[in-house]
């Protein structure tokens, strides 16, 4: 059997490479993003950086940490404590320390050297336990001198002046040292006078003494912690990054992985049942020289497992070359950190080679019941008709997974519709509606066929007639070259119609609580608002105007649960005259500082009931819910007072115009105090476009890539299996030039036939993607969020377009090729 299923294939060599080809890009595919994904495990092993110099470091623990039954649970801490002057002088007198202070700097108009995502200023002194070293110049000694990381290309040279805005606003400083720039961060030192004057918070002490009398000074002062050795990374900026990096990186890999399985399997299986399906004349003519159904069935699979073998291997041999071109280009666009590459894992190699093998044997398993169920008589009556094309089985299936998608999102509807914005929930939602639209397509094809083709086909010519019985009456044939456009366009419409949609409500939600005329927000994510800004804004005339700080709370829920939610402290005053929440119940003014909003994802979420809360520095507190907020799109967090979020700085400011106040001399006093403190002022408007209609550049990438791998491999398989299904035809092509077409014509019916099947899948596509996009609004309409449904329409329109442009290229070259040879014998020719 295995020498007459080799004979087969030699025979039939490109239906063969075909399925060969669509095996072996799907496990490569599968390889190459299981073999990045392998490489976000474990991040890179770092020493201390900032304070690799200090003997010891003493600073409030940046971790908090609650026992739990079943063990120690933690959580990253907003604020952390500083460092109580009690404690920093106990320190001195153990000998030398150096206290250092980390505040906010925004630098005008000119480019620093750093890895840091913001520039961030410290003490000179404590360079003497850092790598900073000068490069150039001198050390600064009066205040307003300065010593700026900058390389050989940097925008700044010694004795250059520039405008620098601090916590105490902006001033021009001169710059007359140079250190070399570090990738942990983005330094500006000033004398130690002027940056404890600009920062009076103690972040950390160097201590140059014996670490046992540093821990003894220490003692069991509340949060405090001595960091020697190894530990001494604990106090360098964003001492996570690398494993809070790879969490982003193995989220989108794992995203990336999944959807690449999921077209694998569903290309493939969809190649290997067409492939079958077109050699029933032979099936028929060996159930006539007496195989039985069981033979025919063992070749059917004998087939399968050499295609599956030879196919996996070469797979498993391009993913393993093609991911580390992957990871590089994650690396060059930002996607992942610049340290990130493959390891040494070899597991995904495995995993996709038994994947793609099962694939492969699991893709000819109903299709070889159904070879084994050509009668004798099948190679004497068959004709191009195809009947019979959905067998009870498919029926089945075909119902019960459109059914189970439809259900799960009717069900995430009626009982948690938040899930249903998520990312993993929208990127993996259509998968089961694509298959059961692709199950059901045999059906689907002939009646949208005979539609979108009416009229073509009443047009003067044969080819739009010819075309639409063609592709009407050849269902396996257009369903099998459709299936890779429904996924194609259902993919590409659902993603970034559901990202679209989901910004769009974001923006509206934003615009709806806030009833702030102006907005001013700091830069990144821990900057903070210079305090003359403040004071500015909150006393010009006819306004009212409420500063608020980013913080953060946790609880724990059902006693072993840490949760984490991000919360703003603001006076109850200013937060009801700037905002208008969506409160389910309670009241905004009642919030006060032994109080606290929650929203309805919380637990213990009764108006006047008690919670036991951690705040951001860590202390644990019990307060009383004085309000519930509905959850919406989910940004709707927690608030509490300014006396519970302490250590965290005002970062932003909303302004809202009394009635009867004169709008121009208002907006002309915040421009002013802008300019003035290097702070940018926003109309509502402007801040909800800036901040909210689009995504971060790194998801925009991150779904691009997903789209990129989805519709490169879709396409492949279009064009593959295009070539296989011209090449099955060759001899109708012939007959069609012995009735007298021309070989234009010919070429142009092949072209027109193929159009004809990419519309008929994008409908169908179209149709997947409008059904999810109908559950997301739904479930943001019964989130109160109304906003409105955005269809990428120009996604959709590309991604037809070059699906349409690269099926017709496929079905006229392989045509064009046959079409060398002469009629008669084309239509000689044996199978």
């Amino acid at each position: 059997m295995l020498s007459l299923a080799l004979n087969g294939m030699r025979a039939r060599w490109v239906t063969f490479v075909g399925s060969f080809v669509a095996l072996a890009l799907g496990v490569a595919l599968m390889a190459a993003t299981g073999l990045a994904l392998a490489a976000t495990f474990q991040a890179p092993e770092r020493g201390p950086e900032r304070f690799a110099a200090a003997p010891a470091v003493v600073q409030a623990s940046d971790t908090l940490r609650v026992r739990t039954p079943i063990g120690e649970r933690t959580q990253r801490l907003a604020d952390p404590k500083a460092v109580p002057e009690s404690l920093s002088a106990r320190l001195r007198e153990l000998g030398r320390t150096v206290e250092d202070r980390s505040f906010s700097v925004t630098v005008a108009d000119t480019r620093l050297d750093g890895g840091g995502e913001g520039t961030v200023g410290h003490p000179w002194s404590v360079t003497a336990a850092t790598p900073y070293r000068l490069t150039g110049g001198r050390a600064p000694e009066a205040s307003q001198e300065i010593v700026v990381t900058a390389g050989p290309g940097a925008g700044v040279r010694l004795g250059d002046r520039v405008r620098v805005t601090t916590p105490d606003g902006p001033s021009s400083r001169t710059v007359v040292g140079t250190v070399g720039a570090r990738d942990f961060e983005t330094a500006v030192f000033f004398t130690d006078s002027e940056a404890a004057r600009l920062s009076p918070r103690v972040d950390a002490v160097v201590a140059y003494a014996d670490a046992a009398a540093v821990r003894k000074a220490v003692g069991t002062e509340s949060g405090m912690v001595v960091l020697t050795g190894d530990d001494r990374r604990r106090a360098d900026p964003d001492p996570d990054r690398d494993s809070e990096a790879l969490i982003s990186v193995n989220a989108l890999l794992g995203t990336a992985a999944a959807i690449t399985g999921f077209v694998s399997v569903f290309v493939v299986a969809s190649t290997f049942s067409f492939a079958v399906a077109q050699r029933r004349r032979e099936f028929g003519l060996l159930r006539t020289a007496g195989a039985t159904p069981r033979q025919v069935r063992r070749m059917v699979f004998a087939e399968a497992l050499v295609i599956g073998v030879l196919a996996s291997a070469a797979g498993c041999w391009l993913g393993q070359a093609g991911a580390p071109r992957l990871t590089a280009w994650m690396v060059d666009v930002g996607i992942a950190p610049s340290w990130f590459a493959i390891g040494d894992q070899t597991w995904p190699l495995h995993t996709a080679f038994w994947l793609g093998l099962g694939v492969a044997m699991a893709g000819v398993v109903v299709s070889s019941h159904r070879a084994g169920k050509v009668g004798p008589t099948e190679a004497l009556r068959d004709a191009a008709v195809d009947s019979r094309v959905m067998p009870l089985s498919r029926w089945l299936l075909g119902a019960g997974v459109l059914l189970t998608g439809i259900g799960l999102l009717c069900w995430a509807l009626v009982t948690e519709p938040g899930d249903v914005l998520k990312r993993k929930t929208y990127i993996t939602q259509p998968m089961l509606l694509i298959v059961g639209f692709a199950l059901f397509a045999p059906v689907l094809v002939r009646p949208l066929t005979r539609l979108m083709t009416w009229l073509p086909a009443q047009l003067p010519g044969a080819t739009g007639m010819l075309a639409r019985q063609n592709a009407g009456t050849s269902v396996r044939r257009t369903a099998a070259v459709a299936a890779p456009v429904i996924i194609t366009v259902a993919l590409a419409a659902s993603l970034m119609g559901t990202t679209a949609t989901i910004n769009e409500a974001k923006a509206t939600e934003a615009r709806a609580q806030t009833t702030a005329d102006y907005v001013a927000v700091a830069e990144g994510e821990d900057g903070s608002l210079p305090a003359q800004f403040t004071q500015r804004a909150e006393g010009i005339p006819g306004t009212v105007a409420g500063a608020s700080r980013s913080t953060a709370v946790s609880v724990l829920e059902e006693g072993v649960a840490l949760v984490r939610s991000e919360a703003r402290a603001v006076e109850p005053a200013d937060l009801a005259a700037v905002s208008a929440l969506p409160v389910v119940s309670g009241r905004v003014t009642d919030l006060d500082d032994q109080s606290i909003i929650v929203n309805e994802e919380w637990q213990t979420r009764t108006v006047g009931q008690r919670v036991a809360v951690w705040l951001g520095d860590g202390r644990k507190v019990s307060l009383r819910i004085a309000a519930v907020l509905r959850v919406g799109t989910g940004s709707n967090g927690v608030y509490v007072t300014p006396h519970n979020a302490a250590g965290a700085a005002i970062d932003r400011v909303d302004i809202r115009l009394r009635d009867g106040a004169d709008r121009a001399a208002v907006e002309a006093r915040l421009r002013e105090a802008g300019r003035a403190t290097g702070t940018q002022v926003l109309t509502k408007d402007a801040w909800a476009s800036e901040n909210y209609p689009r995504s971060s550049e790194n998801t925009r990438l991150g779904l691009l890539m997903i789209l990129g791998i989805a519709l490169v491999y879709t396409g492949i398989a279009l064009a593959n299996t295009l070539v296989m299904a011209t090449s099955d035809r060759v001899r109708d092509l012939a007959v069609l030039r012995l009735t007298g077409a021309t070989k234009p014509q010919v070429l142009r019916l092949v072209a027109v036939e193929a159009l004809v099947v990419v519309a008929v899948g994008s409908v169908l596509g179209a149709a997947v993607s409008g059904l999810n996009l109908l559950g997301v609004w739904g479930a943001l309409g019964l989130l109160a969020v109304w906003s409105p449904l955005v269809v990428p329409w120009e996604a959709i329109g590309a991604v037809a377009t070059a699906s349409a442009v690269l099926a017709a290229v496929a079905a006229v070259v392989p045509a064009f090729v046959a079409l060398r040879t002469r009629p008669v014998e084309l239509a000689g020719m044996r199978e």
